[in-house]
This record gives C-alpha cells, sequence and structure tokens, in this order.
C-alpha cells in the first residue's frame, strides 16, 4: 500500500505553528534574536610594562575586511560604557615582547557594577623564557557580562607584569592589543 506525502507547507503563511503551543521560527535560529552588536577596539601605539587601567589610543577597528555592527562602545580614561543592556561577551587579547626571562605577565578584566568600585573578573597570564633576542606571547582575558544598567555596568583594561621593560605591541593596522565585545541577548 502506498501511502500519500501530505505537503504542510501548501496554503500556508506566516509562521508555521509549533505543537507544543509555542511558536515557529520565521527565519534564522531564533526567532528575531542572533548578535545585535559586535565592536571591535585595538591600542595603535606601543607602550611598557604596567598600565591600569590602560587608556590611551584606543580607535576602533577600521582595517581591510574588518566591521562592526550596531551600536559602538564607548570610552572615557580607559572606563568602557555599554550602549544598551544584554549579555556581553568580552575578550582582550594582546601580543608581549621581552628578550630575558619574564616570570610572569598578565592581562585584566575589571568591572563594576555601582560606576565605581573595581573587580578583576578575568586574567591572561603567561610567562617568557626567550631562546635569542625577543620572545612574543598573546595572553587573553575573557568573560561574559551582565550589564542590567549601563549606567553604573562597566568594564576596564589593564596590563602588569614582574619585570621592566616588558613591551606591548600594537598597531593601527593589525590587531595586536584589542578588546571585542559581543551583545550576546538581552538581559
Amino acid at each position: 500500500m502506498a501511502i500519500d506525502k501530505i505537503d504542510v507547507t501548501k496554503g500556508i503563511t506566516g509562521t508555521l505553528p509549533v505543537a507544543s503551543g509555542g511558536t515557529g521560527l520565521t527565519s534564522g535560529f531564533v526567532n528575531g534574536g542572533g548578535l545585535t552588536m559586535a565592536d571591535q577596539w585595538r591600542v595603535t601605539t606601543d607602550f611598557d610594562g604596567t598600565v591600569q587601567p590602560v587608556i590611551n589610543n584606543w580607535e576602533r577597528c577600521d582595517g581591510v575586511a574588518q566591521a562592526s555592527m550596531g551600536s559602538a562602545m564607548a570610552n572615557s580614561s580607559g572606563v568602557w560604557t555599554f550602549p544598551s543592556t544584554g549579555f556581553y561577551y568580552i575578550n582582550f587579547n594582546c601580543t608581549a615582547r621581552h628578550d630575558t626571562d619574564v616570570r610572569y605577565l598578565y592581562v585584566i578584566i575589571d568591572a563594576t557594577t555601582n560606576n565605581s568600585s573595581y573587580t578583576d573578573i578575568a586574567y591572561g597570564w603567561g610567562n617568557i623564557e626567550p631562546q635569542s633576542g625577543d620572545t612574543y606571547i598573546s595572553p587573553t582575558a575573557q568573560s561574559i557580562v551582565d550589564v542590567t544598567d549601563t549606567a553604573n555596568v562597566k568594564v576596564r583594561f589593564g596590563t602588569n607584569t614582574g619585570v621592566g621593560g616588558l613591551h606591548w605591541n600594537c598597531g593601527s593596522s593589525q590587531n595586536l592589543f584589542t578588546a571585542t565585545f559581543l551583545r550576546l541577548g538581552d538581559t
């Protein structure tokens, strides 16, 4: 006995009902969802040592094939303000070099929920044991931040090292010292 196929899409417009009582997707993987903001910044001028927070020479990444989506982050004296509430993924990636042993170095993401007192929320650690001349390392710190209030929830970025002369590489045409912000969804 042959079973006829039923075309469930024939004559249906709009969202197809879901048996559980929910609604079907109208487009994409999440109904009306997906990333609404992606913003990446970099420091353009090299510097040495421990700096907390990193204040100077930030620019939005604007090189070949680089782009941003949605509203931009705002930076004032190294304090970053989010353009809207929501859950944000933050990645802070840096490149450092030195020609002698560096027992430790790290990058830091600090956060506040009261626009005043900051707490370290993420570290990226490393050390350098050079073989000959400058040796490079790229520590990364990352976190998800729940921004419930854009006036009070903010972040900063910093560097730290246990030795003088550690050099942080930066640039205006490559991402060497960057902060990336992705808005994942509503809070």
